[in-house]
């Protein structure tokens, strides 16, 4: 007897391909999804043969690679447009981030709004009522009490993908599924090798959201506007080519020589068109302030009192940390240690061991 259907999101790689078996084995019935998200209006984007991101021309090959998966496991295989969507909620407010001056993570944005969002509603309206969603996503869940976390780090730390997935809801969680969880990838990998799956266990894996991996093809010659580059004083360094061409704690690419020390991209005044740089001492942060959050606990969980672990950014590995004050639009965390770099836009997470209890958009 089935135990419900799963829709899983199929995206051709080795790990959504394993989620969809595992849970074929488990006693499920599966149906793999795909969604498309690629409609042609960037004109000036390059096809990358072997493609290392998800956004691009080359999305033929994944959805080609998704429904060998399907067909591998003999189930039905649907694609779902999403492309107008994926425009207007990630592609549009990535570019209006950069033209403000901040920087923001465009893959925890289309989990949030695509992946567990659009993408859902697209597959019901096709009249396909699942019963869960699943992805390959390397993360646990949990919901057996309100004062812990129900979304917690995968048992590999190396893969974990809790920071992308800590802008999602309980509601949008609550029918989701991470088959891959508990599991190693080097043992994701080994399984796909012993079930005769080798040619997925050997594919690149995606490391960015766009296949061409530079960001500059999203936006207008009009974004390209010459400015000053000018120290904490405001004295004039030299020029910049433009502000959606750096980020917070950036040094590469400045091309600003005869400074006693090196300098980096301290902040970014849209307004004014400035990039304002310093030396690395003046990037350390003692706390940061954030907006937009989202708890991941009840409001009355003592782990809110307690002392977290901070991650800034996404490739940060953590300070502790304790939350300063909390309401339901902002948060201010400090940390016992001063960081390097706090960064506009990206996103703060906060863990309670391995459990997520909140994150929050950096002011």
């Amino acid at each position: 007897m089935s135990k419900g259907l799963v829709a899983v999101g199929l995206s051709g790689g080795v790990d959504s391909a394993l989620a969809a078996w595992t849970l074929k084995q488990q006693g499920y019935d599966v149906i793999g999804v795909t969604m498309s998200t690629w409609d042609g209006s960037i004109p000036n984007m390059p096809h990358v043969e072997g493609r290392e991101g998800c956004f691009g021309p080359g999305e033929d090959e994944s959805i080609a690679e998704a429904k060998k998966v399907a067909s591998r496991l003999g189930v039905e295989h649907v694609t779902v447009s999403v492309s107008e969507e994926y425009k207007r909620l990630v592609l549009d407010y990535f570019r209006a981030e950069y033209r403000a001056g901040r920087t923001p993570n465009p893959c925890v944005r289309c989990n949030q709004t695509i992946k567990f969002g659009a993408l859902h509603m697209a597959v019901r309206r096709l009249g396909i009522d699942f019963d869960y969603f699943a992805t390959g996503h390397y993360a646990r869940l949990d919901f057996k009490d309100p004062m812990q976390p129900f979304l917690w780090r995968a048992t590999d730390n190396t893969k974990d993908q809790s920071y992308f997935l800590s802008r999602l809801t309980e509601d949008q969680l609550s029918t989701v599924m991470f088959p891959l969880g508990g599991m190693r990838k080097e043992d994701v990998k080994k399984l796909a090798c012993e079930i005769g799956w080798e040619d997925f266990a050997k594919k690149k894996e995606s490391q960015d959201f766009l296949e061409c991996g530079d960001y500059s093809v999203l936006f207008d010659e009009s974004d390209n506007v010459p400015g000053d580059f000018v120290d904490l004083n405001g004295k004039v360094l030299g020029k910049h080519k433009g502000i959606i061409h750096y980020t917070i704690g950036q040094r590469k690419g400045l091309n600003i020589g005869g400074q006693p020390e090196p300098l980096f991209v301290v902040a970014i005044d849209a307004q004014k068109n400035q990039v304002i740089l310093g030396p690395r001492s003046s990037l350390s942060c003692t706390g940061v302030k954030a907006h937009d959050v989202n708890l991941l606990v009840s409001p009355e969980s003592p782990l809110l009192q307690g002392e977290l672990t901070a991650r800034i950014r996404l490739g940060h590995n953590g300070a502790s940390a304790k939350i300063e004050s909390l309401s339901k639009e902002s948060i201010s965390v400090s940390f016992d240690t001063p960081q390097f770099a706090s960064t506009p836009g990206q996103i703060l997470v906060l863990y309670a061991g391995d459990g997520v209890v909140a994150s929050a958009v950096i002011d």
